[in-house]
Formats: structure tokens, sequence, C-alpha cells
């Protein structure tokens, strides 16, 4: 079996910018093994981003030696150019206080993280928790990309800026939450009520077992409104029909569905992506709801109608979209095709407290796959009673 992990050396040359529990840090690599090959990647010299969850491996500073994981950068994957922090392993952080919490995230890795889950025994909420089974009709936008949060909530507030809006963290992309600069911005700005962390991610503001407590801790603990249910940054994605970790949109339907919500599917739309099969309706939306949901879902159809967007996408998009959609409705799907106006939503996701993106490309570039997220937003607001 081939390596998989690639490890540097190195020492904390300047600290840069840093949101919620994460740094960031330049680093200069001072070590690398096999340095004789000549194709080697990261050589010994490289001054490279480096980023530090400082409740995992604590709170570099300048002058710190680092041990970092640097075959993300080695293979010139989509992470946003960061090496991580494995360990400050001349300062190690001291233990943390002994306190209940006995769920392991990032489970039989070397950074298995132990956090309290808002439903055992020890938290405070478990009785609330223990025998709920029901949202109560909650609206869960679900979303394929972690780029979508900030756009469904922009659609929401359109109706209702005093609506309370909860995310679940899935653990399709990033593990820790940490990561997510939108998430701590959304937090800081109040556009967001609150965020769980399931599965294997960690670092919400609550940690859940899975994506069925995490919708109930919403709800019950959160008192949302409207869950939006998407995974972490860095998607992952192999070009075939099934090898995505967006599949995971179909089971988030079926969950909310189970639970007793109203699951609203937020469909992945670009009228940018160089990819055709992410051109117009992704096939990641058509696969996951079209198979893997068993639930029905009320499917939003964004109109782009109106807004000084329209011109910016190609012609007869709108169409298209509705066209591509078509098969996911009945009577040869199972889902409820909702229509819904994106007119005036441009004006309200300019108005983000955090920047819009989505695989590198903003809202002047790409500017429908943010109006179909806020289009979700838009119709999951006008469910709640």
């Amino acid at each position: 079996m081939a390596p998989v992990m690639i490890w540097r050396d190195g020492v904390v040359r300047a600290r840069g910018a840093s949101w919620g529990q994460a740094v960031g840090l330049e680093v200069e690599v001072t070590a690398v093994p096999d340095a004789d090959r000549p194709d080697g990647a990261v050589p010994a010299g490289t001054h490279l981003n480096a980023l530090a969850y400082v409740p995992v491996v604590g709170d570099p500073q300048v002058g710190d030696r680092v041990l970092l994981s640097a075959a993300t950068l080695a293979r010139g994957l989509g992470t946003g150019g960061w090496a991580m922090v494995v360990a400050l392993p001349d300062r190690l952080p001291a233990d943390p206080p002994v306190g209940p919490g006995h769920l392991v995230k990032a489970r039989y890795t070397p950074l298995q993280t132990m956090v309290l889950g808002v439903d055992e025994q020890e938290s405070e909420h478990h009785e609330l928790l223990r025998d709920a089974d029901s949202i109560d009709g909650m609206p869960v936008v679900v979303a394929d990309l972690h780029s979508a949060l900030p756009a469904v909530i922009a659609g929401v507030r359109s109706v209702d800026p005093g609506l309370r809006v909860a995310y679940v963290m899935t653990d399709g992309g990033a593990l820790p939450a940490w990561f997510s600069r939108a998430l701590t911005g959304l937090r800081q700005s109040g556009w967001l009520g609150g965020s769980v962390t399931v599965g294997q991610a960690f670092g919400g503001d609550l940690e859940c077992v899975n994506l069925h407590t995490g919708l109930l801790a919403c709800r019950l603990v959160l008192d949302a409104d409207v869950t939006v249910v998407a995974q972490g940054p860095g998607n992952l994605g192999t070009g075939t029909r099934w090898g995505f970790s967006g599949t995971s949109c179909g089971e988030a339907v079926n969950a909310a569905a189970t639970l007793g919500g109203r699951p609203v599917a937020s469909l992945r739309v670009s009228g940018a992506d160089p990819r055709e099969r992410h051109r117009g309706v992704s096939h990641h939306s058509l696969t996951a709801y079209g198979r893997v949901a068993l639930a029905p879902a009320d499917v939003v159809v964004p109109s782009f109608d109106g807004g000084d967007m329209e011109p910016r996408l190609p012609a007869g998009f709108g169409a298209r979209v509705r066209d591509e959609a078509e098969p996911l409705g009945a009577p040869s799907g199972i889902h409820r095709l909702v229509p819904v106006s994106t007119g005036g939503l441009d004006d309200q996701l300019r108005a983000s407290p955090v920047r819009l993106s989505t695989m590198g490309r903003g809202l002047e570039e790409d500017p429908a796959a943010f109006l179909a997220a806020a289009a979700a937003g838009r119709h999951a607001a006008q469910l709640v009673p």
C-alpha cells in the first residue's frame, strides 16, 4: 500500500488571518523525508500557508516548530492552499480540564477528538432529546455544497429577517467546522442562530451522533425555524455517476421526512461551471434527489426572473433548468416541483456578511448558483407557520 501522508517539519515565521478556532500561519519547511529525491514536492526552504485548529493542536506562535501534513499541497488538491498543522512537538498543549463528554469524532485517526454530545447522558439536554421523535414540520433545506449556506440564509431573510436559522454540517467535506470562514462570519453577524456537527464532523455549537439527532437538536435545543443541511467545505467527487459526497443530500431528505419535517431540495445549478455535468442542473442533484431520496421533497425550481443578474445568465437558462428538473417531479419522479421567483434576491445576496464563492466563482461570475440556493431559502421561509 502506498503511503497516505506527506510529512513536513517546519518553523512558524508569521501568524496570519484567524477566524473562530482556526489560525493561519506562514511556515518555512525545514525538513523533508527523502530530501535527495529530485521530484520531491514542497522542498525544504519553501514558505507555505498552514492552518492550525487551536482546540486540537494548541496555539502556534512565531518560532514554534510544527509538524505538518502537506499531502494536499503536494498533490495540488483544492483545500484552499493550506498545509495542516498536526502537532507542536516541542510545546504540547496542556491537557484540557476534566469534563463530561464521550463522543469521539474523527474516530481511530491520529487526531481523534472527544466532545460532549448534546444528547448524551452527561448533557443538560439529554432529557429533552431522549425520547424526541419529531421536528414538528420544520422546513429543512438540503444543499449539495457548503457554499450554498449563506445564499440559502439570504433567501430566508428576504421573507423574514427574524426567522432563526440553524445549520447541520455533515461529514462529506471538511470535518472541523472551524475550517469554514463563512460559518464563523454568519454566526458573528447574527445571520445564523447556531450550528450542529454530525457524524465524524466536529466543532459546531452542538455535537451530535448523526443527522437525525442533529435535526432534533436544531429544532428543540437551538429553537430553529428553518434548518440548512449541507456538507462542510471541500466536497469529494470522482467524475462518476455515484462517486461524490453529495449523495448525502438524498439521505438528508429522508431524515427530514422521517422526523416529520418539510424537506426542501435546493438544486445545485451553474451557468458558468466549465464542466458540462454541472452546468444547468448538476448531475449531483439529479442523482441525489432522483435516486437516493426515497421521501418526497419540495424541489425548488428558480425562475431567474427580474434583477440585474438576469442578463448575466446564458440565453434560455431558466427554461433549461426547468426542463432538467422536470424528471424529479410527478409522474416520473416522487417530488413536488415548486417554481420560485428570484426577483429581488440579488440585492439580498449582495448584503451577505460573508463572501459568496462556489468553486472559486463569486456572485458576479456565477449568479445562478447563488440565486438557486436563495430561492430554496425563500420557499422554506414561506413554509414557516
